[in-house]
C-alpha cells in the first residue's frame, strides 16, 4: 500500500526498511514504533544518532495524523520539535505519539521515545502536520 492510501500502508518507505523499526496503531488512537538498536543506529560516539530518534518519531507522527484523516487525504510534516533528553546506548526504543488536535488543514501531535522496560523518556517530541488532498 502507498502512503496516501491509509495510515496501515504509512510508513512503507526505503529509510523505514534500512532502519528496521516496526510501527502499529496502539490504544485511543495512539501509535507506538519500536526499533531494536544496532551498530547501524550509532553515531561516532557510540549511541544512537539523533536522526535515527527523529525519523522514528516523525513517521509514527505521520502514521497518527493518517489515521485521522479521511478518504483521499494525506499529509506533511511542517514542523517537528525534539528534545533529547538522556544518550541512548542500546536496547529497544519505543516511539509512542497521540494526536492532541486534529483540525481540517493541521493536525498537532505529540511523541514520547523512550527505552522498553524504562519509563523515563529519551526524547520527547511535538509536530504539526498539514492536511494534504491526496
Amino acid at each position: 500500500m502507498a502512503v496516501g492510501t491509509g495510515a496501515e500502508g504509512y510508513g512503507v518507505f526505503p529509510l523505514r526498511s534500512f532502519l528496521d523499526f516496526d510501527i502499529r496503531d496502539g490504544p485511543d488512537g495512539a501509535t507506538v514504533a519500536f526499533l531494536d538498536v544496532d551498530d547501524r543506529h550509532l553515531n561516532p560516539n557510540g549511541i544512537v544518532h539523533g536522526g535515527v530518534v527523529f525519523t522514528l518519531a516523525d513517521t509514527a507522527m505521520g502514521r497518527a495524523t493518517m489515521a485521522v484523516l479521511d478518504d483521499g487525504q494525506t499529509c506533511a510534516s511542517i514542523e517537528v520539535s525534539v528534545r533529547y533528553l538522556r544518550p541512548i546506548p542500546g536496547g529497544r526504543l519505543v516511539a509512542t505519539t497521540s494526536v492532541i488536535r486534529a483540525g481540517r488543514r493541521i493536525v498537532h501531535l505529540e511523541c514520547r521515545v523512550t527505552v522498553d522496560g524504562d519509563e523515563r523518556p529519551v526524547a520527547v517530541l511535538q509536530g504539526s502536520f498539514a492536511v494534504l488532498e491526496a
